[in-house]
Formats: C-alpha cells, sequence, structure tokens
C-alpha cells in the first residue's frame, strides 16, 4: 500500500509539472499582468504572414506581420520577423531600427536580450558594418555561450576577413558543441581552416609551419584535397620533387574525381624524378577504375600527341566527347590536334558528326547549397560563404531531337544535371 501511495504521489507530481510548464509556455507576466502568448500566434494577421513567407512573397508578409504586431505589440517574435525580413530585402537600416528597438524594451529575458542581439549582429554583418557586427555576436555568446548560430557567424566574419586563426578556434569551439552526425562535417570544415593558415605560412616562405598545418588538415579529413596539393608544393618548392610527387598521387587514390587537380604538377614534376612514364600510367588506372572519367582521357590524350602520337590522342578525346560532349576544353584540344593533323578531312567529318548537337559552355562547376556557378573548383562559395559546395555541373549526351520531351526535367536542374559523383 505504501509503495501505491509513493508512486500516487510521484504520477501526480508529474501531471503538476506538465501543466505547469505548459502554463509556463503560454503564459508571461508582466508588469503585473499574465500575457497570453498563444493570442499572437492565432492572429489571422500572423498565419496569413506566415503562409505569405513560406510561399516567398516577402511583402505581403511584411504587410501581414505588420498589423499583428500592432495588435499584439508584446510579442516580440513578431518584430524579431520582421526586422529580419527587412534584411533580407535589402532595407538594412530597417531592419537595425526594428532590433535596436527591440533591445529598448524593458524586462527582456537573457534569453530574448541574445536572440534579438544575435539579429542585430546579422543586420550589421549584412550591411557590412563589420566591426558592430562582431560586437553584438560576441555579446549574444557572453548571453548564451552555446549559440550555435552566433559562433558560425562570427566564424564567417572571421573568414571573410581572412583571419583564419580566429575563424579556427570558432570552428573548434563548434565541434566541441556538435552532434556525432555533425562532426564529420564540422572536422571537415576544420580541414579547411587549417589548409588556409598553411597557405598564410606558405606565403611567409615558413614551409616548416605551413606543412605542419597541411599535414593537420589531412588528420581531419582524409579527403582534403587542396591541403596534398599545398603540401606537395611546399615540399617541391624545398627541392623535395620526389616527395612531393608522392603526396600528389594521393589525391588520385583519396579522391580519383579530383585527380584532375594534381594533373599538372605531376605531368612536369615525374620528368624531373625521371619518371615520365608514370603520368600516362596514372592516367590510365583512373581511366580504368571509372569508364567516364573524361578529364583522365584529355589528359592523356594532351601527354600522346605531345609524344608523337597525335591519332590515338585525338581518338581519347573522341572518347571524353562521348561523356562530356558540352565541355569547351575538350573541343579546344581537339581543334588543336586537328590543325596539328593539317585539318584530316575524315577526321573532321567525324568530329562534326560527333558535335551535331553539343552545346559548348565555359561553367562546369555549381555550388550546391546557392547555385552560384565558376568557370573553376572553388573550395568555398564566395556567395554563401560555404566551404566544399562545388560540384561538376555536366550536361547530359546529346539525344535525338525525338527524344528530348521524353527528358526534358531529367535531372537536378532539368536538362542540365548537376554530377556529384
Amino acid at each position: 500500500m505504501g509503495d501505491y501511495a509513493i508512486l500516487l504521489a510521484a504520477l501526480l507530481a508529474l501531471l503538476a509539472g506538465l501543466t505547469i510548464g505548459k502554463a509556463w509556455e503560454r503564459y508571461k507576466l508582466r508588469d503585473g499582468q499574465w500575457l497570453d502568448r498563444r493570442k499572437a500566434r492565432e492572429s489571422p494577421h500572423y498565419i496569413l504572414g506566415l503562409n505569405f513567407l513560406v510561399s516567398n512573397q516577402i511583402d505581403l508578409a511584411i504587410e501581414e506581420l505588420t498589423k499583428a504586431a500592432r495588435l499584439h505589440s508584446d510579442a516580440i517574435e513578431i518584430d524579431m520577423i520582421l526586422g529580419n525580413l527587412y534584411r533580407e530585402k535589402g532595407q538594412v537600416s530597417r531592419a537595425v531600427h526594428v532590433h535596436q528597438e527591440l533591445l529598448q524594451r524593458p524586462k527582456l529575458t537573457k534569453l530574448e536580450h541574445a536572440y534579438v542581439l544575435l539579429c542585430l549582429g546579422l543586420d550589421f554583418k549584412r550591411g557590412g558594418f563589420v566591426d558592430r557586427a562582431f560586437e553584438a555576436l560576441t555579446e549574444v555568446l557572453r548571453l548564451d555561450p552555446r549559440n550555435h548560430y552566433a559562433l558560425v557567424n562570427l566564424e564567417k566574419l572571421h573568414e571573410e576577413q581572412h583571419q583564419w586563426q580566429e575563424a579556427w578556434e570558432i570552428r573548434q569551439r563548434l565541434n566541441q558543441l556538435a552532434t556525432t552526425a555533425e562532426l564529420p562535417r564540422n572536422e571537415e570544415i576544420l580541414a579547411f581552416l587549417e589548409n588556409e593558415r598553411g597557405l598564410s605560412a606558405l606565403r611567409r616562405m615558413d614551409y616548416r609551419e605551413a606543412a605542419q598545418h597541411f599535414e593537420a588538415a589531412i588528420d581531419f579529413d582524409g579527403k582534403a584535397v587542396p591541403a596534398y596539393l599545398n603540401l606537395g608544393d611546399t615540399y617541391f618548392f624545398q627541392g623535395q620533387a620526389a616527395r612531393a610527387a608522392e603526396i600528389w598521387e594521393q589525391v588520385a587514390r583519396v579522391a580519383p574525381d579530383r585527380a584532375f587537380l594534381a594533373f599538372e604538377r605531376l605531368e612536369s614534376v615525374y620528368p624531373k624524378i625521371g619518371a615520365p612514364e608514370r603520368f600516362p600510367e596514372l592516367c590510365r588506372r583512373l581511366i580504368a577504375s571509372n569508364s567516364q572519367d573524361w578529364r583522365g582521357r584529355k589528359a592523356l590524350a594532351g601527354y600522346v600527341a605531345a609524344h608523337g602520337n597525335p591519332r590515338e590522342g585525338l581518338e581519347l578525346l573522341f572518347e571524353a566527347l562521348a561523356h562530356n560532349p558540352h565541355a569547351l576544353i575538350v573541343h579546344q584540344a581537339i581543334w588543336k590536334i586537328l590543325l596539328q593533323l593539317d585539318l584530316d578531312r575524315s577526321l573532321v567529318e567525324r568530329y562534326v558528326e560527333l558535335t551535331g548537337q553539343s552545346i559548348f559552355y565555359l561553367d562546369p562547376h555549381i555550388c550546391l547549397r546557392c547555385r552560384y556557378r565558376s568557370t573553376e573548383l572553388l573550395w568555398q562559395c564566395p556567395h554563401c560563404r560555404e566551404w566544399n559546395t562545388f560540384v561538376e555541373d555536366r550536361m547530359a549526351p546529346a539525344k535525338d531531337s525525338n527524344e528530348g520531351d521524353e527528358l526534358a526535367g531529367q535531372g537536378e536542374g532539368g536538362a542540365l544535371g548537376v554530377n556529384a559523383r
């Protein structure tokens, strides 16, 4: 009986706690009055504003949320959203004004104060007021040291200022707060930041420190391609060509789809170490492991053409064309060899047949996050500032015109599919 009474008392205490918690979630005591937090959320203007926001109708969202804010002046979340919308529209001064007015409200909780400051910091960041953005975000972290958004935006500010050491320290704090699922991405970013620290040392010709940073980057992320490239450069600048070649060759093992970034380095260093044959061997291994590797074929074509076999080079380029018919650099390589062969008529006709429906394009890389396009593979997107989000943007091979309607819309970007591999 005694055990039953204890269990019943514990159950009643639990129910009472849940009731109090729900009441605390719904009501807020201000100036001696209990305010119902849900009233603002049940406002038709608030609901309409959120609906317009979801459908990306920003002006209509602002109109409805402004009406909701007038009716429920104590609901600071509405004003916070309004300020953020003004910022997204580019009306930074108006966003700053809204968020600064919120900070003047009496009796803000510590958490409310921190989030209004976060919004203000983002306003300053968007407006280019770097020092004020640093100040606001730092104050957010004083109030809420585990605020993920403040840490991320503070890191991005340091990156934009090329303050790589400070950005690395912020990312280390984020790494400590990360869940198990988030750790790989955090370590990937730490690798890129280590790589940037290494590049800073390399520019100072401090080869020892540079190598330490590049090696640390590889320890964080074994597929950190720029760290391998730069570590090889570091050894090469010190006269260790063989060691540099070993490092660059690792790119083909850890990230074969990006091995082409090391091609030029390897093709030039192999003769210096007395092993020129290693370059065509490397290309053939890459082609054997990936039958669609058009870059490996292009590199091998250039090598064999330069060593007295332009027809074999042209065959390799025709194969590359079948896998990526729209890459301008393949066509340019073909034109060079055709000129070398005095524009052999049969070969020219074959080339014309292969490229009858090709569309040449020069911007083969795209950011998966914000869709920013680049003519080269970038490690950090200059638009959204995210790391390692670029992939090759490859069109599908040209099809017969009768198949056009069936193929429309295929791929991530319609007819233009992203090859993320």
